[in-house]
């Protein structure tokens, strides 16, 4: 019913940049809170940062000041620009959307990307 896809990992050297995206597409009334979490190998998935469809933010204290979510409520996108990157920020990125659906029972559920791989290495 619902798609969400993730884009724009990869390799960055200490100190530089990134842009993750997310769409979801599907049976989509609407998108309530959308949020970026991640998750490095033999840890738990961990918050990022949260967004709601009035643009609320929330940010996990290890991103403040580096990371900025942003979205565009008419392409169901969520967007990571992450700067001043750390090796310690290396995970796999995961979207989450919570999402209203125009056939019934319409929720909200929730629903995962697949994840991007973002590594941050010399």
């Amino acid at each position: 019913q619902v798609q969400v896809v993730e884009s724009g990992g990869g390799l960055v050297q200490p100190g530089g940049s990134l842009r993750l995206s997310c769409a979801a597409s599907g049976s989509i009334f609407n998108i309530y809170t959308m949020g970026w979490f991640r998750q490095a190998p033999g840890e738990q998935r961990e918050l990022v940062a949260t967004i709601t469809s009035g643009g609320n933010t929330n940010y996990a204290d290890s991103v403040k000041g580096r990371f900025t979510i942003s979205r565009d409520n008419a392409k169901n996108t969520v967007y990571l620009q992450m700067n001043s990157l750390k090796p310690e920020d290396t995970a796999v990125y995961y979207c989450k959307a919570e999402v209203v659906l125009t056939t019934l029972p319409v929720g909200p559920y929730y629903y995962w990307g697949q994840g991007t791989q973002v590594t941050v290495s010399s």
